[in-house]
């Protein structure tokens, strides 16, 4: 699953960033240049919505960037790329599922070149979460 927020990045007297994130209420991170405030905040959304999914909530939908007001005048608005099958990888929340299907369509699926895994991802994806827009 991936979602687009807007984040509101505050430039440090010290230097460095802090990061706030309007839709994800107390998600907040920081970092001692752009590039890291910017991975920390990725990480610090994806963390936020998978605890969400994890209680059985839904993730909240993104807001278009010209609503967030950053709190501070010297605050930068940016778009936040949120790619949680990535941070599944790269932090070990992936979980190996074995499946039972016909030999037949093993065998087709097989000399398609089909990725399994991608496959059940994006079904139970669209299954558990088809009231989401793409």
């Amino acid at each position: 699953m991936r979602f687009v927020y807007p984040a509101c990045f505050y430039p440090c007297e010290e230097g460095g960033f802090t990061v706030t994130i309007p839709d994800l209420p107390g998600a907040v991170t920081e970092g001692d240049t752009l590039d890291e405030a910017m991975a920390n905040a990725m990480a610090c959304a994806c963390g936020w919505i998978l605890d969400e999914l994890d209680a059985d909530r839904e993730a909240p939908s993104p807001s278009a960037i010209d609503s967030i007001e950053c709190d501070e005048p010297n605050g930068l608005k940016s778009y936040l790329f949120v790619d949680l099958d990535t941070f599944g990888i790269v932090y070990g929340k992936n979980v190996r599922k074995n499946v039972t299907l016909p030999a037949w369509l093993n065998i087709r699926a097989e000399r398609a070149k089909v990725n399994y895994s991608e496959v059940l991802r994006e079904a139970l994806e669209k299954k558990l979460f088809s009231n989401k827009s793409e």
